[in-house]
């Protein structure tokens, strides 16, 4: 992913001026907040966002597979 210098707040200034951080948002379609230097949170549009077009179903199968390759090694040993 990437990220563009106009989609970064600091914690501190997305604490204290939300709105700014909303109209960033409505601009770019998200904003990425960094918290001690690095990016941990992300605030986004939900109109402009497909991954929240999803139905339940698609969503499901969406963490199943994140699950699944992040413990392939673990399935691969149950399933012996």
């Amino acid at each position: 992913m990437t990220i563009k210098t106009s989609q970064v707040l600091s914690i501190t200034e997305a604490n204290q001026n939300f709105s700014r951080a909303a109209r960033i948002a409505d601009r770019e379609g998200s904003v990425v907040i960094f918290k001690n230097n690095r990016p941990r949170y992300m605030l986004v549009t939900l109109q402009d966002n497909p991954a929240l077009d999803l139905t339940d179903d698609e969503k499901i199968d969406v963490v199943a597979a994140r699950i699944l390759e992040r413990h392939r090694k673990a399935f691969e040993e149950l399933a012996k």
